[in-house]
């Protein structure tokens, strides 16, 4: 029997054991890599979704065609990737307060209530409901921008006012003695008078008998003077002054007392005179008519200063402090503007316009201003110092919650809250949530805000949809925890005993032998 060559028993043994060699290698590295390749389908279904032009509520995690129209799905972009970034790439924009999200700061620390102010990054405020639009169609939609300034912020309260009488320039004369009128002097309403100018005469028997009482006084006074009895001589005496206290009382005037004194002659009629200048507003005299003591007869208003009565709203009430200055234009006067000043403030409200009434006094001396006419007022408020101001028009107040829309360039619109406070000429004071060294949207803010609320609806969409996936994910896994379970694990570098008998039988040792 022929013996077997050694050397080809050697060269068998290595020629097998080269083969098992490059099998097991193949084995190893087609098992690292279908891991990687399931992660990577993975990665591009959660990161990956579509959506319709037409219809935006169309999310879907595969391409292909709308279900509602038919057109083709367009890749979404998402914020994972932005989201994602490590620290040290992300740009702080400004420091915000956990409890009030429109109180910011540019700097860490504690916010109003004492608690850690928390950083907002530049990709957290890019997310969720900011606005992405091409530069050319932010051109064609005309969208205009304004700086954030921060000034001395004055404002003026407009107003409507009515000019009325200076009720403190408001004469009444009366008579103190009951009589006819004689005599009429100033026999009209509007009637201009100066102060000592006569306006009538009354006729009064009373009158003309207590001045004969006073000249008998005079008489028995002189009669009597040399009297050896003093109770005489002071009777008269007291007479005399009751007489004359009598006549003072009746208003006479007492250049008339001494002219009946040296004259001794008794005048039936009182004159009564204007006690200031200015117009007859109200007249009740008529020639040869009779009046009782205390009668009204004239009233006379002075002119000179007079009332302009404002209303403003209720909200405005703390602006307005006696003293502050005011300004009144007049329709028939364009151009000219009078100066005053608040002069009172009323303590109450009309219960029917809910406002509140406000005196301010002006001067009159060339007889500008008329009782009844209508002006614009306008009064300054106190400044408010070092304030953030915005135009009126770069605010959109949806009632519960004031927006601004930041221009952040490049296309990119980020809506911001805000606390808004006191509006004048066109300006707007934000009490919090800017810094001062933005830019915001003056026009075209509600076309962004329509589009910042359809993007903010589909990233809550998005958060829906992958959560929902996490979970369904979760059930298919299986519980390796659970006890009396046993999972099959591959082993890295260890072949499979079918596919170790296979290449041995391949290589001739089926059955254990060699």
């Amino acid at each position: 029997m022929k013996q077997p060559n050694p050397n080809s028993k050697n060269i068998l043994f290595f020629s097998i054991l080269a083969l098992l060699t490059v099998f097991s290698v193949f084995t190893v590295s087609c098992s690292s890599e279908e891991p990687k390749s399931e992660t990577h389908q993975h990665t591009d279904e959660k990161g990956q979704l579509y959506t319709c032009g037409m219809h935006p509520e169309v999310i879907l995690d595969e391409p292909g065609q709308c279900p509602k129209c038919g057109m083709d799905l367009v890749p979404l972009k998402t914020n994972e990737q932005a989201k994602n970034k490590p620290a040290g790439e992300r740009k702080i924009l400004y420091w915000q307060a956990p409890m009030v999200p429109t109180e910011i700061y540019d700097k860490p620390g504690k916010s109003k209530m004492g608690m850690d102010l928390v950083p907002v990054y530049d990709d957290q405020v890019s997310s969720g409901s900011s606005v992405q639009i091409d530069p050319a169609t932010v051109q064609n939609m005309g969208v205009r921008t304004a700086p954030v300034e921060r000034i001395d912020f004055v404002r003026t309260l407009r107003t409507l006012g009515k000019v009325d009488y200076n009720e403190e320039a408001i004469f009444v004369v009366s008579a103190r003695i009951s009589g006819w009128i004689e005599k009429l002097s100033v026999n009209f309403t509007g009637q201009a008078v100066r102060k000592g100018q006569t306006l009538l005469d009354i006729y009064s028997p009373e009158l003309v008998t207590t001045q004969q009482e006073y000249l008998l006084a005079l008489k028995n006074q002189q009669m009597v003077k040399d009297s050896k009895f003093g109770s005489i001589r002071d009777g008269a005496e007291s007479l005399v002054k009751a007489s004359r206290q009598r006549l003072a009382n009746w208003d006479i005037p007492e250049s008339e007392i001494r002219r009946l004194e040296s004259s001794g002659q008794v005048r039936k009629t009182l004159r009564l005179s204007s006690p200031a200048n200015g117009v007859v507003i109200h007249k009740n005299a008529v020639l040869g008519m009779h009046i009782k003591e205390g009668m009204d007869l004239y009233r006379i208003a002075d002119l000179s200063t007079v009332w302009v009565n404002a209303q403003i709203y209720d909200n405005e009430s703390s602006w307005i402090k006696v003293g502050q200055p005011a300004e009144l234009e007049l329709s028939y006067a364009p151009g000219k503007t009078l100066k005053g000043k608040v002069s009172f403030i009323y303590p109450y409200l009309n219960e029917k316009t809910r406002d509140l009434k406000v005196r301010i006094e002006f001067p009159n001396a060339d007889m500008q201003l008329r009782p009844g006419m209508y002006g614009n007022v306008r009064i300054q408020a106190p400044a408010i110092a070092n304030a953030l101001v915005v135009p009126t028009e770069a605010v959109i107040r949806s009632g519960e919650r004031n927006i601004v829309f930041l221009a952040q360039g490049n296309g990119k619109f980020a809506p911001r809250e805000v606390q808004i406070g006191e509006e004048s000429e066109g300006k707007i004071h934000i009490i919090s949530g800017l810094l001062g060294n933005e830019r915001l949207v003056i026009s075209a803010q509600f076309m962004l805000d329509s589009e910042s609320r359809l993007q903010e609806a589909i990233q809550k969409m998005l958060a829906e949809k992958t959560e929902k996936r996490q979970m369904s994910n979760q059930k298919r896994e299986p519980q390796t925890n659970e006890p009396g379970m046993k999972m099959d694990m591959p082993v890295k570098g260890k072949l499979d005993s079918s596919k170790s008998s296979e290449m041995k039988c391949a290589a001739g040792k089926c059955g254990g032998n060699m």
